[in-house]
């Protein structure tokens, strides 16, 4: 793992492309992308056991340019196929990632894509999506239209199942699956945050330091409610996972609980009524060992579909749980969440 930013340092790294973002002017959008195809990892030792092929490019609109990587599953023959979004955490890119989840080993078993957008340091100095910015927490605009032009181009370039189109990230990375959840419900169907920090946790840098260190400000209840307004007539119910270890000192474990109470009412008012189905008090839990002992929260609707998840990793700092130590920011010593994700969402 990298060492740990200290505080100063991450606020340093929010500030200045805030206020690089807040000179942008409105730009009615408009897109292009360019593209290389490699058939093998530029490190070998990222993928050792992964078979597919790397398909990478720039995707660029009125919010900015953005690399993007995406993993071609090996047998992929054209016939529709899942597709699973990553997104990165601060100090991190695409290879990165997809080497510390071991996404892509998974994808070549299971016959899944994997798209990995990539923020860069033009937008932000630590590579960080800019998630506490309003800009970037509305449909249309900003960091999420980018994320989801390169969904489109995707599916317009490859057989996509739209069924199965979900979304998980890491840190701000799951801050911002938390935002294209909300933002695109037409297009995702299933948002995992990993050490993340609820919808509109934030609208300010400042803010998004104070979030990380002691929880949101704002009601949950509200910010599900304002994901809820946000899908708008695309509102469906919304299948999330969240993880948090118990001992992460970059992002305080209340935001875990916060996203959690966030999903569950947005999914709650999915069908227009406010009815407490689902709630936030689990309905189910189930504690084990994987490495690392983990508690399973499950919260069910009245029908009994369980529909979101939280798991709490004791012990853990600030991960990706039962990752490779081959990417940073992963404890290989905790529940394997890319299997897990994968399974709940049906991948």
């Amino acid at each position: 793992m990298r060492p740990a930013r200290t505080p100063a340092r991450r606020l340093t790294g929010l500030l200045f492309p805030a206020l690089l973002a807040a000179c942008a002017p409105p730009a009615a959008p408009t897109q292009t992308t360019t593209q290389t195809t490699t058939q093998s990892p530029s490190d070998p030792n990222l993928h050792a056991q992964a078979t597919g092929s790397w398909v990478s490019g720039t995707y660029s609109s009125a919010y900015g340019a953005r690399f993007y990587r995406l993993w071609v599953p090996a047998g992929y023959t054209g016939t529709p196929r899942p597709l699973m979004v990553m997104l990165h955490g601060c100090l991190q890119d695409g290879a990165d990632f997809a080497a510390g989840t071991r996404m892509n080993t998974l994808a070549d078993t299971r016959g899944f894509l994997v798209l990995y957008p990539e923020q860069g340091t033009l937008y932000n100095s630590a590579d960080c999506w800019n998630w506490y910015l309003p800009g970037n927490q509305y449909r249309g605009a900003g960091e999420p239209a980018v994320i989801a032009g390169m969904i489109g181009w995707v599916k317009s370039t490859y057989a996509v199942d739209s069924a199965r189109v979900a979304v998980a990230g890491l840190s701000a990375g799951a801050a911002m699956a938390n935002i294209m959840g909300c933002t695109y419900p037409d297009l995702i169907r299933g948002v995992a945050s990993v050490a993340g920090v609820m919808y509109q946790g934030a609208t300010t840098a400042a803010g998004g330091v104070n979030a990380m260190s002691y929880g949101s400000v704002y009601d949950p209840n509200g910010r599900g409610a304002a994901c809820a307004a946000e899908m708008g007539t695309r509102r469906h119910a919304m299948p999330t996972l969240v993880f948090q270890g118990s001992a992460d000192p970059t992002v305080n474990p209340v935001n875990a609980t916060q996203t959690l109470t966030q999903w569950a009412q947005a999914n709650d008012l999915a069908d227009g009524t406010d009815n407490n189905d689902p709630d936030d008090t689990p309905d189910a839990t189930v504690s084990g060992t994987a490495c690392r002992a983990y508690t399973r929260f499950d919260y069910r609707t009245a029908g009994g579909t369980t529909r979101l998840q939280r798991y709490s990793v004791s012990g853990m700092g600030h991960a990706w749980p039962g990752g490779s130590s081959a990417g940073t920011y992963t404890d290989p010593c905790a529940p394997d969440a890319s299997t897990l994700i994968l399974n709940f969402f049906g991948f």
